[in-house]
């Protein structure tokens, strides 16, 4: 990890003490700064919605990354239903710590961390509200031993609440950090998901682009096409406000398997149409990126 007093950068606001600042808070302000300043890029994986495969999204999108020669972390944000040890079958794996921190678990070329690893049991309850959970990410970003990374894949908790306003407040200025929205295609997921655009707008988050997952099953009996949830809701919406649409995600019910038996679904089943438009919207983002 660097070190903030020996930095040439004297614009870094991690220098200077703030008027407000103790000298407890002080330190732990460079401790996350320094961690930060290992990461090249920031991306959060956001929506209003829940239940819209927001972290199969991350999962299989960090993967994807990975396997394009990216060095990347995944970080599991969600405090209350962190699903990150259950999708990578590392429910009853513990990470070990040192003097420089704690040291993320790794995966398929992925460096990994969730309040999940942290607890007793998967099934305890984190009992926890307010400045408590602003505690709780900067614990998780500043005290993990990331190294140099091209990018930090961040899962959010649904919503526009304290979770994600911590992490874009933490993860820096617009240059480094960015989302990408999910959603499904009906219309109830769009109401709130438009929300998370409307978030993104106030706190200066640009948006890489719109996912649209679980739009339309196609039958493996007769490859009849059916669109459970509607189709092109997340490609009108991204078309509203002007936001790259980065893929349409087939219903697979071989997703659903993958995510429970910890064999993320981009590895098991590279062939498939979800995992082929991941791929190509992890090659999106990564040129977003390049044309900053």
């Amino acid at each position: 990890m660097s070190d903030c007093n020996s930095c040439s950068d004297n614009s870094c606001a991690a220098r200077n003490q703030g008027a407000q600042e103790n000298d407890e808070q002080f330190a732990r302000r460079q401790t996350l700064e320094s961690r930060l300043c290992s990461i090249d890029k920031r991306i959060l994986v956001m929506s209003g919605k829940g239940g819209v495969g927001k972290s199969t999204t991350a999962v299989n999108l960090a993967i994807a990354l990975s396997q394009q020669g990216h060095r990347v972390g995944l970080l599991d944000i969600d405090l209350h239903g962190p699903s990150l040890p259950k999708m990578l079958g590392l429910e009853d794996v513990r990470p070990n710590g040192s003097e420089e921190g704690i040291h993320p678990l790794e995966f398929a070329g992925l460096k990994l961390m969730s309040i999940g690893f942290l607890l007793e049991k998967t099934s305890d309850a984190m009992i926890i509200r307010g400045p408590m959970k602003n505690g709780a990410i900067q614990q998780l970003l500043a005290d993990v031993v990331w190294g140099d990374l091209d990018y930090l894949i961040v899962d959010c908790p649904p919503g526009t609440g304290d979770e994600p306003l911590s992490a874009v407040q933490m993860l820096g200025k617009s240059e480094t950090a960015a989302a990408v929205i999910v959603t499904t295609p009906q219309d109830v997921a769009l109401v709130d998901v438009e929300k998370s655009i409307s978030f993104c707008q106030q706190l200066k988050l640009p948006v890489i682009g719109m996912i649209e997952n679980m739009s339309g099953f196609i039958c493996p009996h007769c490859d009849k096409r059916s669109d459970i949830f509607k189709s092109g809701g997340g490609s009108r919406l991204a078309e509203q406000y002007s936001i790259p649409f980065l893929a349409r995600i087939p219903l697979d019910p071989r997703i659903v398997v993958a995510g429970d038996s910890g064999k993320p679904h981009i590895l098991s089943h590279p062939e498939s149409e979800c995992s082929q438009a991941l791929e190509n919207a992890a090659e999106q983002a990564h040129q977003w990126w390049q044309k900053q």
